[in-house]
């Protein structure tokens, strides 16, 4: 390798070290642009009626804030004394749990119950674990904000990024070669198409988990409906893993009054589920926000162990985003358009030669239908008579520039 070439690797391997050291800060800043192109929606709506978008950006930020004050004046102290009362029940129905195992254990003929695991010891290490995760779990959130120092901070950067978004984004396609810096705005508006899309709908799915999950515990009798319930709505935020962990404590503690109760709570949950999968889920996010639900889980738990508990929230969004840019940049606009003439020489006369004069992949958009991008040649053309060195696409046209 020449000098040149070791320097480069160089500079790539720091950095790599600086970014992977302010991670905790990119992931940050990633909320607050998840959270500006969330609002930016309710912002160009305001505009639409002659309200400068200055102002329309403080009303949206003051509104989500009311919101947010409400919420916590009304649900939170009957919520977190719920919660503490959760935590001491949530035990109490594990150890009634294990009892049961213990009895139905010892009745089982032969030496059969030589071969089932020692539930008494296996329950007596996951109660202290479980014990300790809910009686930490406001502690820890508490802490992770640092006081509030990070939720300011993400509020600061979203009303900045609101108020004027276009230098934002000039700046970030000026890093883009001039040739696709067209293109580059086309997919940067996908991303906030499907975000949005995502956002609306993971709310939408929030609420309706939660006044159903509240129905139904209060039909069945469950004690803490408004803590489970909340709980429930909140996990939906966490797809696979979050519907899961909320089922635990109501039946848990449903357990502690009898079995039928706690299997009533997990049929219920189950039932709630399946709603959502073949009802909710297709109608509210569409097909265009669908997920491989091999691939959200692994990236749950990559996000999880790499960043923590705001890696496993922000899991989803993050596969969006890669899912776009693998798609439209390196399938449509790199894999499609890469040829090879002397592999297609070479197999002009074989039956390869009908696969190889076969149109390449389509992509089908978010309307199923396929969309027609302009192969190399017309971008760089259009680079070259179009666009200036250093112009910039501006926001919503893709076809105005300036420099």
């Amino acid at each position: 390798m020449k000098l040149g070439q070791w320097l480069g690797l160089l500079a790539l391997i720091a950095a790599i070290y600086i970014l992977w050291s302010i991670q905790q800060l990119l992931l940050l800043l990633f909320v607050g642009v998840v959270f500006a192109t969330a609002l930016n929606r309710l912002v160009r709506w305001m505009g639409r009626y002659g309200i400068p978008r200055g102002a329309a950006a403080i009303f949206s930020i003051v509104g989500l804030l009311l919101v947010m004050t409400l919420f916590a004046a009304i649900i939170v102290p009957q919520f977190l004394d719920q919660f503490q009362l959760l935590t001491e029940l949530v035990p109490q129905g594990l150890n009634q749990l294990r009892l049961g195992l213990d009895w139905l254990v010892a009745r089982l003929p032969g030496g059969a119950a030589d071969v089932v695991p020692n539930l008494t010891d296996l329950f007596n290490q996951l109660q202290p674990v479980a014990t300790g995760l809910a009686n930490n779990f406001l502690r820890a959130f508490s802490g992770f904000f640092n006081v509030g120092i990070s939720f300011l901070f993400v509020l600061m950067l979203t009303v900045m990024l609101l108020i004027n978004p276009q230098p934002y984004r000039h700046g970030f396609l000026r890093l883009v070669p001039s040739f696709y810096r067209r293109r580059a705005d086309t997919i940067l508006a996908e991303c906030e198409s499907d975000l949005v899309g995502w956002i609306l709908a993971t709310l939408l799915n929030m609420l309706v988990i939660g006044v159903v999950s509240g129905i139904v515990l209060s039909i069945l009798g469950v004690k803490l409906v408004l803590a489970n319930a909340l709980v429930a709505g909140l996990m939906e935020a966490i797809p696979n893993i979050g519907p899961v962990l909320s089922t635990i404590a109501p039946a848990a503690i449903a357990l502690l009054d009898s079995p039928v109760k706690a299997l009533g709570v997990v049929i219920a949950y189950i039932l709630i589920q399946q709603l959502e999968q073949f009802l909710l889920v297709p109608v509210v996010m569409g097909q265009q926000l669908s997920l491989l639900p091999a691939v959200t889980l692994l990236a749950q738990f990559a996000f999880a162990s790499f960043f923590g508990f705001l890696g496993l929230f922000l899991a989803i969004p993050l596969v969006i985003i890669v899912r776009i840019l693998l798609r439209e940049v390196v399938i449509h606009d790199i894999l499609d358009q890469w040829t090879n003439p002397y592999f297609e020489d070479k197999h002009k006369d074989t039956p390869l030669a009908g696969y190889l004069e076969q149109p390449t992949l389509a992509v089908e958009s978010a309307t199923g239908t396929t969309p027609s991008y302009p192969s190399h040649e017309t971008i760089h053309a259009a680079g070259s008579t179009n666009l200036a060195a250093g112009s910039v696409p501006s926001e919503g046209n893709p076809d105005a520039t300036d420099s």
